[in-house]
């Protein structure tokens, strides 16, 4: 079971043919809602992946809940830790540019009454992968990760988006998954020392003794472990749409660390699943099947 506590929101999407700079308006090409939120983006994308979800989060009660949690319900994930709070269902407002770029500013609404009383939906027991975001309060994400390892099982944190505050507990989690902006910033945090992102990776790895993964785009992914470093390409492709690409990957690869793959394996499937993400516009719509990701995946090794 892969159990995530995090964020549900409505993506209110506005298609643009340029990001526009501070202070200027620009004209929009489209209008589209999305369900959003990086913890649901990624529990949809586990249970994509083929793994059982249960989500633990908070809606408001208002007419945005409903489609907020509308992929959700279709893709038979477990609901029952999902509350309901007198704020609004967070959203998150989004412009894409026609080369895939985009800007995001999230207003948390229900996300911010995710609270530690809310982990004993979840349920956590042994070999559970419990998948965490930063997008609800921190000291439920900091709690989340003790439960996790009182009930012995393995934790992923995806540290988007970036809050010093965090670097209090990040060594707590087995897994740290990270774009490069984010663990830049952590390293200076940190004061992990190296004279590239690869030294200060290992670094991190060393001291902690856990793994540490950051996304890199189009170049694929990079990991650390306290023994080695990995290497995995992303698939060569021309976005459409990069928003949710990172929250496919940390759902795919919370769902192979899950069913037992190999380390590099997971890294794999997840950055080709990640890559898939980018052909389609919006979160929760983009993220591939996994019979698109396996095809993909033979697709580039012959």
């Amino acid at each position: 079971m892969i159990i995530v506590v995090g964020s549900i929101n409505l993506d209110l999407i506005a298609n643009v043919d340029r990001l526009p700079a501070p202070g200027e308006t620009v004209r929009g090409s489209g209008f589209t809602t999305a369900p959003g939120g990086k913890g649901a983006n990624q529990a949809l994308a586990a249970a994509r992946a083929g793994a059982k979800v249960r989500m633990v989060g908070a809606v408001g009660k208002d007419n945005f809940a409903t489609e907020a949690l509308a992929l959700l319900r279709d893709g038979k994930i477990d609901l029952s830790g999902v509350g309901e709070t007198f704020a609004s269902t967070g959203t998150a407002l989004i412009m894409v540019a026609d080369d895939g770029e985009n800007v995001i500013a999230v207003v948390p609404g229900a996300n911010d009454s995710v609270v530690t009383g809310d982990l004993s939906k979840a349920f956590m027991k042994k070999g559970d992968v419990v998948l965490l975001q930063q997008e609800i309060p921190l000291h439920t994400v900091d709690a989340a990760l003790d439960a996790a390892r009182a009930a012995g099982a393995i934790t992923v944190l995806n540290t988007a988006p970036f809050r010093a505050e965090a670097t209090a507990f990040l060594g707590k989690a087995d897994y740290v998954v990270a774009n490069e902006t984010e663990f830049d910033l952590y390293g200076e945090a940190l004061s992990l020392s190296g004279r590239d992102r690869p030294a200060r990776m290992r670094d991190y790895a060393g001291k902690t003794g856990r793994t540490i993964v950051v996304t890199l785009g189009g170049d694929g992914v990079l990991a650390a472990t306290p023994a080695d470093l990995l290497m995995v390409p992303a698939l060569k492709i021309t976005p459409v749409d990069t928003v949710g690409a990172g929250d496919t990957f940390c759902g795919y690869f919370a769902a192979g660390l899950s069913s037992g793959l190999l380390l590099e394996q997971a890294l794999a499937r997840a950055a080709a699943a990640g890559s898939l993400a980018c052909l389609k516009p919006g979160a929760q719509p983009s993220i591939p099947q996994a019979k698109e990701v396996d095809a993909a995946l033979q697709k580039s090794a012959s």
